[in-house]
């Protein structure tokens, strides 16, 4: 079994899981609500695509720091995954879940 594989399954796993997104639905997507690092309410909501990737970059990375809180450790894993290809289309496509989230939460900016 591939080690590299195996980690990038589970940042990942972990990552999806380690964002807490709380949606409410009253008929508008603009109740879609998440937690921010203080545990605040904030809204998934944008005025841009651009602010929305900008978002989900950002639970992107809120997602790494909560499923490895060391940053010691977090620091010297880097080097591991920062120069693997299967490590870094893994984070892609984390990023790219939490976008398609943020953007239909705006309903694709078509307002």
């Amino acid at each position: 079994m591939n080690v590299k594989r195996v980690i990038a399954a589970v940042v990942i796993l972990l990552g999806a899981a380690a964002l807490s997104v709380i949606v409410t639905f009253d008929g508008s997507p603009a109740s879609a609500q998440t937690m921010n690092e203080d545990g605040e309410l904030i809204s998934l909501q944008t005025a841009t695509p651009e602010e929305g990737f900008a978002l989900a970059l950002s639970l992107s990375r809120k997602g790494v720091t909560e499923t490895q809180p060391d940053k010691e450790v977090l620091h010297t894993l880097r080097p591991n995954y920062s120069n693997d290809p299967d490590s870094l289309i893994a984070a892609s496509h984390v990023v790219a879940v939490h976008f398609q989230t943020v953007a239909a939460a705006n309903n694709y900016w078509k307002d």
